[in-house]
């Protein structure tokens, strides 16, 4: 309903029409040609780091950084357009990005509305459901309206850009930001050569362009703000990590997609994290057809039976605790509700490798599982390595004196003292050395 006929909006043949046209852009033979794209804008981060702590410690609003790098990245590496120069100036911050880091509060206020809005997006045509959504008196509606108006009118902006390259041939293309190797680039050039029964229209590659910058955005960024508050905290495996990052190459980019992923305790930090502190921590999803779901261990129904299975019917609303299975005691251990990377360092248990745990990524539920599993997984996990081993390279991260808090809502995020509306994290931050 918000970004129209996307990936997560579709069902059944459409989805698998779309799932075809994009895994290819998001493979790991594509993640090893977008590496440098993505060290050139986290070194722009470092340099507007470095000019704001050269005469000394500050606190730095570390969110921020995290959420106008990652709308980078997504903009350069996903559709080949620059969103953010990454200044250290207020005034050089990108409109769009105000929008979009203000729609996951927006949402989170409208939570006990969303259940009824599900059934406006079967009312009438589209004309009709603006109509309906314009006289809604909710400010938090309008602010979500208006960030979907902004999201889209960019989206369309950015496709023509990108279609009349396409036109004038392969220099145009080169000379657009990314050089053509970003995402859209490659769907587009993909799209233009299928078949007709796989091409996709119009309407629905913009679609995904909204799609990808939501999904890319605020996931990614408040999870890295969250591994940097962390590091913060245990200030022990930020100097590992630090000593890590420096010996290898990683800072400066000299370094192979493969050799970045085989760093270890770089891995086992972001894998940790998102183990358990998921952004997304639990899904809403319904059932299309009668299923039976088996359950690893008997549980007991009210009756006194015992059950090995249950019977879920057709339309029934499923709530997925992505944090539940990713931090089970029976799995993961007693200390599964502490942060410890070291688990990563060693191989898991077969308890946990033997669970059946369906989610793409490292036995964990942070990404789903299955046909609707994150597509972009990789692109994310690549974002928070470079920008860890850019980071880390050049500064430390230290505790503030405000109160943080995390804020559960369709994406969790950080807020100061108790300020529940205005998402950030300041971190004290100074030149590491």
């Amino acid at each position: 309903m918000i970004f129209g006929d996307c990936l997560t909006a579709k069902l059944g043949d459409h989805h698998r029409r779309q799932r075809k046209m994009l895994n290819p852009v998001f493979s790991v033979n594509h993640m090893r040609h977008m590496l440098p794209i993505f060290y050139s804008v986290v070194l722009k981060l470092r340099e507007v780091m470095l000019a704001r702590v050269k005469s000394g410690e500050t606190d730095i609003d570390v969110l921020e950084w995290s959420g106008r790098t990652a709308l980078e990245l997504i903009g350069q590496g996903g559709l080949g357009y620059s969103f953010d120069p990454l200044l250290a100036r207020s005034e050089s911050r990108s409109d769009y990005g105000d929008a979009l880091r203000s729609l996951v509060p927006s949402l989170s206020k409208i939570a006990v509305m969303q259940s009824y809005l599900h059934y406006l997006n079967r009312m009438g045509p589209g004309s009709f459901r603006r109509f309906v959504v314009n006289k809604l008196p909710s400010p938090h509606i309008q602010n979500i309206k208006n960030v979907v108006d902004i999201m889209s009118a960019r989206s369309y902006e950015i496709f023509n850009q990108k279609k009349d390259s396409l036109k004038d041939g392969d220099e145009a293309v080169v000379r657009q930001v990314g050089e053509g190797k970003d995402i859209m680039s490659i769907l587009m050039k993909a799209n233009m050569s299928a078949s007709e029964g796989d091409r996709l229209p119009e309407s629905e590659l913009i679609a995904q362009m909204s799609l990808l910058v939501f999904a890319a955005t605020d996931t990614t960024s408040n999870t890295l703000a969250r591994i940097l508050h962390l590091l913060a905290e245990h200030k022990d495996i930020q100097t590992r990590l630090r000593d890590e990052v420096l010996q290898s190459g990683a800072a400066s980019g000299d370094i192979s997609y493969d050799e970045l992923n085989k760093l270890p305790l770089l891995d086992a930090v972001c894998r940790e994290t998102l183990r358990l502190y998921p952004p997304v921590t639990i899904l809403r999803r319904v059932t299309r057809k009668d299923s039976i779901i088996p359950l690893s261990e008997p549980v007991w129904g009210l009756d006194g039976t015992k059950l090995k299975e249950i019977p879920v019917p057709r339309g029934t609303q499923i709530i997925i605790g992505v944090l539940g299975a990713n931090a089970r005691k029976e799995l993961w251990g007693e200390d599964s509700l502490e942060w410890r990377p070291e688990r990563w360092i060693s191989p898991l248990p077969r308890r946990v490798t033997e669970a059946g745990i369906p989610g793409v990524y490292s036995n964990l539920m942070t990404f789903l599982g299955g046909k609707r599993a994150c597509i972009g997984f990789k692109f994310s996990e690549m974002e928070m390595k470079v920008a860890l081993a850019v980071m880390l390279s050049a500064f430390a991260f230290e505790q503030t004196d405000k109160e943080i808090a995390w804020n559960v809502a369709g994406v969790t995020y950080p807020t100061v003292d108790g300020d529940g509306d205005q998402p950030r994290l300041p971190l004290r931050v100074k030149l590491h050395g």
